[in-house]
């Protein structure tokens, strides 16, 4: 089945092409009828040469100079002018592909944040109405309160990683770093998860005394975002382990899942906007493809770097590095 993105890519890439052979074939067609020209007004001054003219060898010699300059000329322009083609022709398919895919993949985007802010709403809807017109008793009371609490997490996450993202894209966003305790932050938000999703296997191995400086909201949302994706990629009986420790100067953080893992084609695509690992059409895991583009802006707006490598047998591993700090409060 050929989708609307790819049926526009094929239309653009045919008329590319098209539009391309047309340009170089009128470019060659006009080198071939100046080189005519030039040909034919070269033997004309030759005619009106006469034999018997002591000059004649030292005209005959400049005719064929100016010739071969004129055949040169043409050669210089001709390459130049093909060149300045190809270059603009390259420059403009490659900018209006890389636009059509992402216009589909905003396309995409936005069916995924509609379908990211129905579903909490739907769900907190319904658990208050429950709690509303049902008399429960105190264990169902607590799920449903607990489950409110779990969506209208997921709706804030949501959020936060759309303003977050518009703002870094626009420039908007000022970062006031100080110094922070990375293993409270770190502690904090495997803490947090853990509460959340008490039915997931969550394991931290965080060493203690670990300072970055940083903002503390952008690199929670880091965190946050690197978690969240391991648990939504990876089966309910998996374990996620979250580690922190310092070697060299650097403050190693990393999120180990027992997934699927991804293949080292779209390893180099997983951190770019909008996208999301997997068929489009087929994908069941939710989101949005802005968490991990976080991940790489948050990461690289602290001077740090974010990588990902397989877990053997199974999984990925998320690793960011930052600069730790010397300080100590």
């Amino acid at each position: 089945m050929i989708t609307n993105a790819k049926r526009r890519l094929l239309t653009v890439t045919v008329v590319y092409w098209v539009l391309l052979v047309y340009m170089i074939a009128a470019l060659v067609w006009w080198f071939v009828a100046l080189q005519n020209q030039n040909s034919l007004m070269a033997n004309m001054r030759m005619v009106e040469l006469k034999k018997d003219d002591p000059q004649y060898m030292e005209k005959v010699s400049l005719i064929e100079t100016a010739h071969s300059r004129k055949v040169a000329q043409y050669i210089g322009e001709g390459s130049t002018f093909l060149a300045l083609i190809l270059l603009g022709a390259v420059f403009v398919f490659r900018a209006t592909r890389r636009q059509i895919r992402l216009s589909q993949q905003q396309h995409n985007f936005m069916m995924a944040v509609t379908h990211e802010l129905k579903t909490p709403i739907a769900v907190t809807q319904l658990n208050l109405e429950t709690l509303q017109k049902r008399k429960l008793d105190e264990v169902t009371q607590q799920r449903l309160i607990r489950n409110t609490l779990q969506e209208a997490n997921r709706l804030n996450t949501l959020c936060n990683n759309i303003l977050l993202a518009a703002q870094l894209d626009a420039g908007a966003y000022k970062t006031i770093k100080q110094e922070i305790n990375w293993s409270d932050t770190v502690a904090g938000c495997a803490e947090n998860f853990t509460i959340r999703y008490p039915q997931r296997k969550i394991h931290s191995n965080i060493n203690e005394g670990i300072y970055v400086l940083g903002e503390e909201l952008q690199l929670q949302m880091l965190v946050n975002n690197l978690i969240e994706n391991a648990l939504k990629y990876s089966p309910a009986d998996a374990k996620i382990i979250i580690g922190l420790k310092e070697e060299l100067g650097k403050a190693i953080l990393t999120v180990t899942d027992e997934g699927a893992g991804i293949n080292n084609e779209e390893k180099k695509q997983i951190f770019q906007k909008f996208y999301r690992s997997g068929d489009e059409s087929t994908r069941n895991a939710k989101g949005t493809g802005l968490g991990l583009y976080l991940c790489k802006k948050i990461a690289t707006g602290h001077k740090g770097h974010i990588a990902i490598t397989d877990n053997t047998p199974t999984g990925s591993i998320f690793t960011v590095t930052l600069n730790s700090s010397n300080e100590r409060k």
